[in-house]
């Protein structure tokens, strides 16, 4: 009796399974990989490293679905070396001894292995370390991925013996390029109509995979006559936008949003603003950011704009999602217009620092109370001027310590109502010029 797991001789072959149209149209070489010519062109990063034939160890760094996995398995080939892919969130310290050990037998055997990690950034510290004595015998090169900022995720170790390459997203003619090339695989266009088109390209945001699964999709629609956008729109979900609230790009979108308000552009700013909240940011957070904004970048002369970013605020707490945001937005359009200082900021820095050298003077006596008999003898409050004694209310004594040089911090500027505080810090500086 034959056994239930042997396979017939007259049995037909099992069809392979259809494979993905992104495994489909995976570059076979260099030559065919869509973006990233700052990298590839002859005299650019990994154009120059092929040319002189001598591949270091890399760290790829870019938004997902531009070409770090396909540039790296490109490269081994064309360097003649072992390609070993391995992902950090799935590889454990057993799993990278076993790497190791094979990369060091394939080394006696004559041949290099070029290790990519996947999501490198993952590795703690310690595990990081391991890979440097292989680098530095030249055991592996090492070729690292990561969406996150290297500088913040990666130890200076292991920067110190590679060379960060960013990828960038891919612009819209790339895109266009992938589309036409799915095309040629399909062996007909794609049912949309030129709009359509254009949004389809819209949707993947730059991500070269996620378009080849949209266009999958579309072909599987089976469409005969095409569509419009507003069809396309009801079919298929927009790519959702490239964002990490605890990561670089909450970093990124929160300097670009203070930025353009500090920069005076209203549209900017406000465009900020909806991305973060589009990527899923709490508007709290942007309350406070906003607030902060007031107070760093337009400070007295504009003293409403921090009652206004508080109310908005408390607009929000009250409203909530999303009608809130709306207050938030409000308060956005505000701070860009209105007048900017950082007159504040600038001379509060400046005392912190007079105060971290100057921490031990005391003030002058004149302006201590003396409330025991014993602190009146000792010259508390001797010579004291009550300012509302004089005529015009001020009386210019000094107020620092006497062994201390006047500092000048707050240097109002001529813009919104500083500039009428201005006038004021001139006056009482020319009286207490006059009266010495």
């Amino acid at each position: 009796m034959a056994d239930l797991f042997d396979t017939p001789a007259s049995a037909a072959p099992v069809a392979e399974a259809p494979r993905p149209l992104a495994d489909r149209l995976r570059p076979q070489s260099l030559s065919e990989v869509i973006g990233q010519d700052h990298l590839l062109k002859p005299d650019g990063p990994l154009g120059a490293m092929l040319g002189s034939k001598s591949l270091g160890s890399i760290v790829f760094w870019g938004p997902p679905g531009v070409g770090k996995t396909t540039i790296a398995r490109l490269l081994a080939a064309e360097t003649d070396m072992a390609f070993v892919q391995i992902s950090a969130i799935f590889t454990g310290v057993a799993d990278l001894k076993k790497v190791f050990e094979a990369a060091r037998l394939r080394r006696t055997n004559g041949q290099g292995t070029l290790l990519f990690v996947d999501e490198i950034h993952r590795f703690n510290k310690a595990q990081q370390d391991g890979f440097l004595p292989l680098m530095e015998d030249g055991t592996i090169v090492l070729v690292g991925a990561t969406t996150d900022n290297p500088s913040f995720e990666l130890n200076a170790a292991l920067l110190s013996r590679s060379q960060v390459l960013t990828l960038k997203r891919l612009e819209p003619s790339d895109l266009e390029r992938l589309v036409q090339r799915a095309e040629a695989d399909l062996g007909a266009a794609l049912p949309l109509d030129g709009p359509a088109r254009d949004a389809l390209i819209e949707m993947a945001d730059g991500d070269g995979r996620a378009l080849l699964n949209l266009i999958e999709q579309v072909e599987n629609w089976g469409l005969t006559d095409k569509i419009g956008t507003e069809a396309l729109s009801e079919r298929l979900m927009r790519r959702a936008a490239n964002y990490d609230k605890s990561g670089d790009e909450h970093y990124n979108l929160i300097s670009a949003l203070h930025k353009s308000v500090r920069g005076s552009d209203p549209d900017a700013a406000l465009y900020w603003f909806a991305r973060m909240l589009r990527g899923g940011e709490d508007p709290r957070f942007l309350a406070r950011r906003i607030t902060r904004m007031s107070v760093e970048d337009i400070g007295l002369a504009d003293p409403q704009a921090q009652r206004l970013c508080l109310d908005a605020w408390q607009t929000y707490e009250r409203l909530g999602s999303p009608e809130g945001e709306l207050a938030l937005a409000q308060a956005v359009i505000y701070l860009a217009l209105a007048p900017k200082s950082n007159a504040t900021y600038v001379a509060y820095k400046g005392a912190q620092n007079a105060a971290k050298t100057t921490g031990s003077k005391a003030p002058p006596k004149h302006i201590l109370n003396a409330p025991t008999r014993l602190m009146k003898d000792e010259g508390y409050g001797d010579g004291y001027a009550y300012d509302h004694d004089a005529a015009d209310g001020f009386s210019g004594q000094n107020y620092f310590p006497d062994d201390m040089p006047r500092g000048v911090y707050y240097s109002p500027v001529e813009r919104g109502f500083e500039r009428e505080l201005k006038k004021r810090l001139d006056y009482f500086v020319k009286l207490r010029t006059e009266r010495g």
